[in-house]
């Protein structure tokens, strides 16, 4: 039974959480009694009070156990927060833009942003099965009312495709708790190795079948939260009717909520030794790799491309826990955060040439042509697009070649040389569709004369915003030793 006293809540290790959850509160109140929506007054306390959960983090340097032994203070937790805070604020940034958007206007947007980081931060906070779904269900809850906000058709076509398949993706983690919970009577991820061990040597025959079951049920949810193929028809659509930023704060702090989740949950099934589960998670990472590549080569729009290419690279980061060794958890962090800035660089600049009037495409709003000849008109943001694409597709020394690098050292270190060679190859196959935009900005005549049109969004903080992520991704190699520093620290040093 679990410890209900005052000391066992230990409000320190829910205080990260907590103060987001002030936050909204605070923020709701305030909005009651404002006449107006004020846009400069909410983003000014949302930055405040992301930046207060973060310093709290910070001052964490001890493994801790709080609210009633259903949160886990470590330094996987800690880590994968600190990635979720820095992209929230980085996120917030990108929300003081030239142009007036209403969803940005009101209130509510952010009341429900600082509500969903708290739903992450629970998420990656608990072993606790339960727990985990609470923080998964308030999280997306809020995240399908942010992606509908802005009212536009494709924004509210968006959202309901969200929460439905969403819903669907909540049920598989029910039925994955039930099985799971009848066959080891826990819900605590740490208690279920040594029931899960016992019962596969008491009676293999039947409990490994009803095991598999769940894992199959709880690879489903954790599938949908993540975009793994074949549940991945989503996000194409969630993307491009989001705006670039909601985009790209998708593609990270939901996908390392998502991860930590999974890193806790399939470590304890691959100690199991069942065939069955190494098998399908192998045939999810190659699938979600691959498939997705194949269909970004079709696209004609860049923000629908760049959704594909973060399917895929949530199949890579998939790769680092089926190898499942230290050096692949180090290469899955190392990976993620040098994918947070070049993706916030790319995602930046679409933002940054953003415009309401649809002029190249009456569906579109980021299609290829829209770049044609963008080097003649704008040389600095064709550049600067263009690097983040070699990052994106591995090129040295940009970004993400290092990730890149690094998780497949890791896989061949640990005997996978297959998946070794699978990932080079998709690799490959990336390379022309990032390499695609740039031959349209680069080596096509452009479209319009007037050069304004791809900076009449631009603000001073979005352009701070993009030069930071300019700067991580060209010097990379500098940043790298640091980064692989604070990484082993957190997850091994904690």
């Amino acid at each position: 039974m679990p410890d209900l006293s005052f000391s066992a809540l230990n409000v320190t290790s829910i205080l990260p959480m907590a103060i987001n959850v002030i936050g909204g509160i605070i923020i709701l109140i305030i909005d009651l009694f404002l006449k107006k929506p004020n846009k400069a007054l909410y983003i000014i306390l949302s930055s405040i009070f992301i930046l207060l959960s973060l310093l709290s983090l910070l001052y964490m340097n001890s493994t801790a156990i709080g609210f009633f032994d259903l949160v886990i203070v470590d330094g996987l937790a800690v880590l994968s927060q600190i990635i979720i805070l820095v992209a929230s604020l980085l996120f917030i940034f990108f929300l003081i833009s030239k142009d007036r958007f209403p969803e940005f206007e009101c209130g509510e947007f952010y009341i429900l942003f600082l509500f969903m980081i708290a739903g992450y931060q629970f998420m990656v906070s608990s072993d606790n099965l339960i727990l985990i779904f609470l923080g998964l269900e308030s999280s997306s809850l809020a995240l399908y009312a942010l992606v509908a906000l802005s009212k536009k058709q494709k924004a509210l076509e968006a959202g309901i495709k969200y929460f439905t398949l969403g819903a669907l993706g909540s049920g598989f983690f029910a039925f994955g708790l039930m099985f799971i919970y009848a066959s080891s009577g826990s819900v605590d991820i740490f208690d279920l190795s040594t029931p899960i061990s016992g019962l596969l040597v008491l009676d293999s025959s039947g409990n490994e079948y009803f095991l598999s079951l769940g894992f199959i049920f709880l690879l489903g949810a954790i599938g949908f939260k993540l975009s793994f193929f074949p549940f991945h028809t989503w996000v194409p659509d969630v993307y491009e009717g989001s705006t670039p930023p909601l985009a790209f704060y998708m593609s990270i702090a939901t996908k390392i909520a998502g991860f930590v989740v999974a890193i806790r949950l399939f470590n304890v099934f691959l100690n199991t030794d069942i065939p069955f589960i190494s098998v399908a998670l192998f045939v999810i990472v190659i699938l979600s790799m691959t498939i997705p590549n194949i269909i970004a080569l079709l696209q004609t729009d860049v923000q629908r491309m760049l959704a594909y290419s973060s399917i895929s690279q949530a199949g890579f980061g998939l790769a680092c826990i089926y190898i499942n060794t230290e050096q692949s958890m180090v290469a899955l962090f190392l990976y993620w955060i040098l994918f947070l800035f070049t993706n916030l660089g790319a995602f930046g600049l679409l933002w940054l040439t953003h415009n309401k009037n649809k002029t190249w495409d009456s569906r579109f709003t980021s299609p290829y042509t829209k770049f044609s000849g963008l080097v003649k008109l704008s040389p600095i943001i064709a550049v600067s697009f263009g690097i983040f694409m070699l990052s994106l597709g591995g090129i040295p020394p940009f970004g993400l070649f290092w990730g890149k690098l690094y998780l497949i050292s890791s896989s061949v270190n640990a005997g996978h040389n297959i998946l070794a060679l699978i990932l080079l190859l998709n690799s490959a196959i990336a390379i022309y569709y990032y390499i695609k935009l740039i031959v349209f900005m680069f080596l096509k005549e452009p479209i319009t004369k007037d050069s304004g049109i791809y900076h009449q969004n631009a603000s001073y903080p979005m352009i701070g915003i993009i030069a930071i992520a300019l700067i991580v991704s060209i010097f990379a190699i500098f940043f790298i030793e640091g980064f692989l520093g604070i990484i082993t620290n957190y997850l091994f040093n904690f």
